[in-house]
């Protein structure tokens, strides 16, 4: 099941992952959600699948996982994304998904990380249709209006 938290319970309930994590993995987990929010200052925290901070605009733009050796950055639509940094180096075979795969000893380029991050927003915000403004009614050609007393 695809349920998600209250945008501010999810954004605790990532915090205190995070703080319980205590080690490089957490440290490497509030750095990447702190450039995702520098990126795209819009960006919306979701706690999904049971446990897994998911950051989206117009869609899911990427999670943040963390296992024993590696904190993961999956970009949903990262197959469809540019990545001229080469920073995509894990989910390489998939149609639609591409991940980053960070370890302790890894140093992360902020500069390219926010570029794909801002990429994957316009990516999901292009097909979305914009709002229409109420207009009043248009009259078809040999139409009448009549207007009551």
């Amino acid at each position: 099941m695809n349920k998600s938290v209250p945008a501010e319970s999810a954004s605790a309930l990532i915090d205190q992952r995070i703080e319980d994590l205590a080690d490089w993995r957490g440290t490497m987990l509030a750095k990447v959600r702190e450039i995702i929010h520098e990126a795209d200052p819009e960006i919306v925290e979701e706690w999904k699948w049971r446990g897994v901070p998911v950051w989206s605009h117009g869609g899911i733009v990427c999670t943040g996982e963390t296992y024993r050796n590696v904190v993961k950055m999956t970009f949903a639509k990262g197959a469809a994304l540019r990545d001229p940094a080469g920073l995509f180096n894990s989910s390489l075979d998939g149609n639609v998904r591409r991940a980053i795969d960070i370890h302790e000893a890894d140093r992360v380029d902020e500069a390219a990380l926010k570029d794909l991050i801002r990429a994957a927003v316009a990516l999901n915000l292009e097909g979305k249709p914009k709002p229409k403004l109420k207009s009043k009614p248009k009259l078809r050609r040999g139409s009448t209006v009549r207007r009551h007393p």
